[in-house]
């Protein structure tokens, strides 16, 4: 298991993997800006409605999808390290989502006088909205991630029982490396598969393009944080710690129940999620000088 781990998640890993993805992003831009191309000289036919394809800033949404690739291998990362960090992750890779469906949207924008009666306009404004706010949320979330410190009682937990702990979520995080790959390469080729069915790139084959994979890949990270949080019993039984634990799942439930939805229900999922983390966290910090307090 240690080689595995140190083959898949070690800092040098992480490094090689950022420069392909780098240089994935640069080419996949390029690309998609040649065929933003082609379908303007009318080389290739699209969809009326398709809005990836009618204006070239619509192809920064491609290179966003391999940053979110290396923040989901982040996500991953991190596991082992920390729950807050980990968390943390999460809402940047909702973030990063939202951010880049403005990009996606940018090339659909009438803007007319009639901004609110038009629903890709408003819907634009509530994801600019919804992107400062969870931008700013997520920066109060990571400020007020405490430094472990190790209290009286947690010195007399035996180091066995800590290093067993530590080394089952190792696990979890190699396992999750191929199920990801898994994941993502079947979403992958059904919607390539789709689109090369259809007589064309119609906007049925891209309706979904913003939920592809993500939509799989939260429902696996509810069952990971459930399985984070039987196995953290093993290591603590601390109310507030339990708690926040619990109160991470209910916020990844949902972060998976936007993709569910779209329009304005689907920012108030996405706020609501990371509000609602921030809040457990907040409380959790609370408790923490509590007992350190009262040691």
């Amino acid at each position: 298991m240690s080689y595995l781990f140190d083959k898949f998640l070690s800092s040098h890993t992480k490094e090689r993997l950022e420069r392909i993805i780098l240089v994935l992003a640069i080419v996949s831009f390029l690309i998609h800006l040649l065929l933003i191309y082609f379908v303007q000289i009318g080389f290739l036919s699209v969809g009326s409605e398709v809005a990836l394809f009618k204006n070239p800033i619509a192809a920064i949404y491609t290179p966003f999808s391999f940053i979110l690739i290396y923040e989901v291998y982040l996500l991953v990362f991190y596991m082992p390290r920390s729950v807050t960090t980990y968390v943390s992750k999460q809402y940047e890779i909702i973030t990063l989502i939202v951010i880049r469906r403005l990009f996606k949207d940018f090339s659909d924008l009438e803007l007319t006088r009639d901004w609110l009666e038009i629903k890709g306009d408003l819907q634009f404004t509530y994801d600019i909205v919804l992107a400062i706010l969870i931008f700013f949320i997520i920066f109060l979330f990571k400020k007020n991630i405490l430094k472990q410190s190790l209290t009286e009682k947690d010195k007399n937990l035996s180091k066995l029982n800590f290093e067993y702990f530590i080394n089952l979520k190792k696990l979890i995080a190699v396992t999750l490396v191929p199920v990801i790959v898994i994941i993502a390469s079947y979403s992958l080729i059904g919607w390539i598969s789709e689109i090369a069915w259809s007589d064309n790139l119609n906007l049925g084959s891209f309706v979904k393009i913003n939920n592809i994979f993500f939509e799989e890949f939260f429902t696996i990270l509810i069952i990971v944080d459930v399985l984070l949080l039987l196995i953290s019993f093993f290591y603590t039984d601390s109310f507030h710690k339990v708690i926040r634990n619990s109160g991470f799942i209910i916020s990844t439930i949902l972060l998976r129940l936007s993709f569910s939805t779209d329009g304005l229900l689907n920012n108030i999922l996405i706020l609501s999620s990371i509000v609602f983390g921030l809040l457990i966290l907040l409380i959790h910090n609370k408790y923490e000088s509590i007992e350190v307090n009262e040691e």
